[in-house]
C-alpha cells in the first residue's frame, strides 16, 4: 500500500494513522524484546519521522494508541456478541478474551507497558482522554453483560471485566510468560513455574461462576 505523505482529508489522515500502528506493530511483532524507537517505525511505514510526530508526540503514546487498536478490538467483539438475542454463556466470553486478548502475541506485552506508562510517561491530558474513552467502553460492555447475566448487581458487569482484566494480566507476569527464556526450576523460583493458558482458564472461569451463577454456586457448596 502506497501511504501518501501529505494527508488532507479525515479518512486519509485515518489512513496513515492506521498505518503508523500498523508498521508500530510489525516492528515489535519481529522483536518482541525490544521496542522501536520512532525513526525505526517511521521506516517501516515508508514515512518521514517528522509525520510521525504529527500523529504521535512519543514512543509512548504510539504504544498507547496501539495498545488501545487492540482493546478496542476485545471491546466490539464483545459488545457484538452481547448484543445478539440469542443466550450467551460463560464459554463464549472466555473463548472471545482467548481470541482478542490471550492469543494474540503482542496483547499483554503492550498492555503490561501501558499500564505502567499511563501513569509515569504518558502526559496527564492524554491518560485522561485514554481511561475515559476505555470507561465508555467498559461501561457498554458491563450493561451487555447484566442483560445476559441478571445475577449480576448494577455495576457488577463493570467490575467482572475490571477483576478479569485485573487476574489475565497478574497470571500472565506472574507466570514469566513475557521473559524470553524460562526460568530453572532448581533457583527456588519453581512456584511461578505453571501453565499460563490452562490456569487463566481455570482462573477466569472460577471467577464468572461464582459472579454470575452464584445461586447454583451457593447450592454446589452446600451440598
Amino acid at each position: 500500500m502506497i501511504i501518501r505523505q501529505r494527508a488532507i482529508q479525515a479518512e486519509d489522515k485515518q489512513e496513515r494513522y492506521n498505518a503508523i500502528l500498523d508498521a508500530a506493530e510489525r516492528t515489535l511483532l519481529r522483536a518482541p524484546d525490544r521496542v522501536a524507537n520512532v525513526s525505526e517505525v517511521a521506516d517501516e511505514a515508508g514515512l518521514a519521522k517528522g509525520t510521525v510526530y504529527l500523529y504521535f508526540p512519543g514512543k509512548e503514546e504510539l504504544l498507547l494508541a496501539l495498545h488501545e487498536r487492540n482493546i478496542e478490538s476485545f471491546f466490539s467483539g464483545l459488545i457484538a456478541l452481547l448484543a445478539q438475542d440469542e443466550p450467551v454463556g460463560i464459554e463464549d466470553v472466555l473463548a472471545l478474551v482467548h481470541q482478542r486478548m490471550i492469543d494474540p502475541p503482542l496483547f499483554l506485552a503492550l498492555a503490561a507497558r501501558c499500564l505502567a506508562s499511563v501513569g509515569q510517561s504518558i502526559p496527564a491530558e492524554g491518560a485522561a482522554a485514554f481511561k475515559q474513552r476505555l470507561g465508555e467502553r467498559l461501561a457498554r460492555a458491563g450493561a451487555g453483560l447484566e442483560h445476559h447475566f441478571p445475577d449480576l448487581p448494577p455495576g457488577g458487569g463493570v467490575a467482572l471485566l475490571r477483576h478479569s482484566y485485573a487476574l489475565i494480566l497478574g497470571l500472565w507476569q506472574l507466570s514469566g510468560a513475557q521473559e524470553c527464556a524460562p526460568v530453572p526450576a532448581q533457583s527456588g523460583h519453581a512456584m511461578f513455574q505453571f501453565g499460563y493458558a490452562d490456569s487463566v482458564d481455570a482462573a477466569l472461569r472460577a471467577l464468572w461462576q461464582g459472579a454470575v451463577e452464584p445461586r447454583a454456586a451457593g447450592a454446589r457448596s452446600a451440598s
